[in-house]
């Protein structure tokens, strides 16, 4: 009996909960605004938007939404595949590959080494950012590159053990104005 009883009590406790809030005159903390974002920058990492990053593991989820509850729309499987930041929502970023495919992904998921995709099939790697410089390798469509420095027109990547210059045009991963040092 003393059970049941004791249920009632904290049942009619609960709830005058919402009446009691509301006879208090002490004021409702406001919401705080907001986050107003600016144009081209990512709202929680202040980094700027796009943006490329790569694939940490060897596999990883791109969902419908920013959120473990949203639906798989695709799965990118490939290590270092380069991909491009389009937007941030907590700890989720939305991402796309070369061809435009993608979905909102774990940021745990991806890693700040810059790595680049060869668009040309066999893209003459060379020894120095000229078109004059010798020809060290060729590069099949698809070889993904680790991007080791960019200069205005050519990229230094290093390429299943081949290390050269390639130019920008020859890549995706990389912005076509994008120094990196």
């Amino acid at each position: 009996m003393k059970r049941f009883l004791g249920g009632i009590a904290i049942l009619l406790a609960l709830a005058a909960l919402p009446l009691m809030a509301q006879e208090t005159d002490s004021p409702q903390p406001e919401k705080p605004p907001e986050k107003q974002c600016l144009p081209d920058v990512g709202c929680v990492t202040n980094l700027p938007l796009p943006r490329y990053v790569s694939l940490k593991g060897s596999e990883g989820n791109a969902r419908r939404g920013p959120g473990l509850t949203h639906r798989i729309d695709w799965v990118f499987t490939r290590a270092g595949m380069p991909l491009k930041i389009t937007a941030e929502f907590e700890n989720w970023r939305r991402v796309e590959d070369n061809e435009g495919a993608g979905g909102w992904v774990h940021y745990s998921l991806l890693s700040g080494v810059r790595t680049a995709m060869i668009t040309l099939d066999m893209a003459e790697i060379r020894a120095a950012p000229d078109d004059s410089a010798a020809v060290v390798a060729q590069a099949e469509m698809g070889v993904i590159g680790r991007v080791q420095e960019c200069q205005a027109d050519w990229c230094r990547v290093g390429l299943e053990g081949a290390r050269g210059w390639v130019r920008k045009t020859a890549l995706w991963g990389v912005k076509p104005d994008e120094i990196v040092e």
